[in-house]
């Protein structure tokens, strides 16, 4: 094999390894920052690393069949193979993995994959919590993808592309990011990303002290440690993917964890000062302004 082939080969496996490290991190980081708004100190940073290193080594006897156990591993495939189609760095055999013309159409689709997956485990085993919080979820993501998908279909249209690499190619310079070029479509897509990230005032899903953690009630053990790995990688791909389509990508590691952590940082920081909606209130925010902002970014690049 041929040097980029390797290079290939050593990115499918740092690209991962990588996702998991930043996520769990930023994970660590919120609960301080929280703990600290609140007047607490807070758990370390790196409490979340021997969460899962615990929860790896514990074994679990509760059993409700099939798809209990192949749920975690859905949600887990779902988040790797998101995160193998979007470009991590920008010019990069390492780290551009499988990017292809089309690979926005296919992500929609495959981010999709792991929620209804992980709603099958969780719907086996027999738990009201996490049916509730399954209901909650998929009403949710239907509530968040509408405005999302416009304000990709307005970008697609307006660049006429739908790949990723060539976004960030036709994004070469500060002025020149979409977050300018389509301020529209970025104000609907950064809406529907508070539902996406799943924090206050949209964590109707999980709802800490109302349904006891929802989908995840009944899962423990090792079955709760990949969940939280496979949260951790998803939430570095979204946000990759948020800063290569309207950030501009980047070039280094320093530069895409400034840009990834002040993204980030936008639903932390509105999730710590909001309360929670309930469920018909959070399908409907989304399904008012950040709607009506993606439909004027389609009716701006159209007309």
């Amino acid at each position: 094999m041929d040097s980029s082939t390797w290079l290939k080969i050593l990115g499918y496996i740092i690209t991962p390894i990588t996702a998991f490290v930043v996520g769990v991190t930023y994970g660590g980081i919120v609960r301080v920052i929280t703990a600290r708004v609140q007047n607490r100190f807070g758990p370390p940073i790196t409490q979340n690393f021997w969460d899962i290193i615990k929860l790896y080594s514990k074994k679990t006897a509760v059993h409700h069949g099939l798809m209990q156990h192949w749920g975690p591993v859905f949600a887990i495939t779902a988040s790797v193979t998101s995160l193998f189609f979007i470009p991590v760095l920008k010019d990069s055999p390492l780290w551009l993995n499988n990017s292809f013309n089309g690979d926005i159409i296919f992500l929609l689709y495959m981010m999709v994959f792991g929620s209804l997956g992980m709603a099958l485990g969780a719907g086996q085993t027999g738990n009201p919590n996490s049916a509730i919080g399954v209901a909650r979820g998929l009403a949710l993501m239907v509530g968040y993808e509408v405005p999302f998908v416009l304000a990709l279909v307005a970008i697609m249209i307006q660049f006429k592309t739908t790949s990723i690499a060539e976004l960030m190619a036709v994004q070469d310079g500060f002025s020149n990011w979409l977050i300018f070029q389509s301020p529209f479509a970025f104000i609907a897509a950064i809406l529907a990303f508070l539902g996406m990230m799943h924090y206050a005032p949209f964590d109707v899903t999980f709802a800490p002290a109302e349904i006891a953690s929802g989908p995840a009630s009944e899962f423990g053990g090792k079955y709760l440690a990949l969940m939280q790995t496979s949260g951790s990688i998803f939430t570095f791909a979204k946000l990759v993917l948020f800063t290569d389509i309207f950030l501009g990508g980047a070039g280094d590691l320093v530069t895409l964890i400034v840009k990834t952590f002040l993204l980030y940082m936008i639903p932390v920081l509105t999730g710590i000062v909001n309360p929670r909606y309930r469920t018909e209130q959070a399908i409907t925010f989304f399904w008012k302004w950040p709607t009506v902002f993606g439909i004027i970014a389609i009716l701006i690049v159209v007309l």
